[in-house]
């Protein structure tokens, strides 16, 4: 549900785009390796990323990426843009232009795991889902593919309201032609509209970021912080919401790293 009307800048955050660096030997090093491109039949549909778990095979996004919302108590039939949602993949450190590439695989989506809250209802403070993926032909777990334990932030159910985080997403190649991640870190508050979601202003968060990581306490490589909700909504590229992770996203995500 990221809108995607243009706005003016705030000031008090800062956002980039995220390039590939070359390490010796011409090893692309990926400075957000967990994040990537969630698509729907192989086409950009929303941000995802990989989150710490025992077996490596869960990646965190936003429920309305993977599931309709419900209203009063009856179950939706299409996504939050009329259209169907179909066949899901997960390309971590995604980028170029066109179809781009895959230099870290395309991987199957097994199952998807999200609250009847949202469903049912479609309550926005339920708007996270966490997807359980399949290992690839050699049994390996995305995780690993990603970095493992270094690189993924653990999840955290506890979280409170106003903390530092790194924001990372993928905008639709409308207004991101290299289809590069941007990044922001500032701090959140509650949003004024709906206290019980969380706030961030960042400009460049457009259509294509629904479900970008929201992590608290990194620290770069072996310090992959902890990852306290995704990106929900917004009525511009500034302003941002997330629905903090509490105890039914602990179970989503228990049920989800079961496999």
């Amino acid at each position: 549900m990221k809108g995607a009307t243009a706005a003016v800048a705030a000031g008090i955050a800062m956002v980039c785009a995220v390039a590939f660096l070359e390490a010796p030997g011409d090893r692309p090093v990926h400075p957000f390796p967990t994040v990537g491109v969630l698509m729907a039949n192989g086409e950009h549909w929303c941000t995802a990323s990989v989150v710490d778990s025992p077996k490596g095979n869960v990646v965190a996004t936003a429920a309305h990426c993977v599931a309709p919302a419900g209203e009063d108590g009856v179950p939706g039939e299409v996504a939050h843009d009329g259209l169907a949602i179909g066949e899901l993949s997960f390309a971590p450190a995604f980028s170029g232009e066109g179809s781009g590439s895959q230099p870290l695989g395309v991987w199957k989506v097994r199952s998807v795991h999200v609250d009847e809250r949202w469903t049912k209802w479609g309550d926005d403070t339920a708007d996270f889902a966490f997807l359980t993926i399949e290992p690839d032909e050699d049994g390996r777990s995305v995780q690993d593919a990603v970095g493992g334990k270094s690189e993924a932030p653990a999840p955290d159910w506890t979280s409170g309201y106003e903390r530092e985080v790194t924001v990372i997403g993928y905008p639709e190649s409308e207004h991101n032609p290299q289809n590069k991640p941007v990044s922001c870190t500032t701090q959140t508050r509650h949003d004024l509209d709906d206290p019980a979601m969380l706030y961030i202003s960042c400009s460049g968060f457009w259509t294509g970021t629904s479900g970008s990581p929201w992590i608290a306490d990194r620290g770069g490589t072996g310090q992959p912080g902890r990852l306290i909700g995704v990106l929900s909504g917004g009525d511009t590229d500034v302003d941002s919401t997330a629905a903090l992770y509490d105890e039914k996203a602990k179970a989503l995500y228990e049920r989800a790293a079961k496999g």
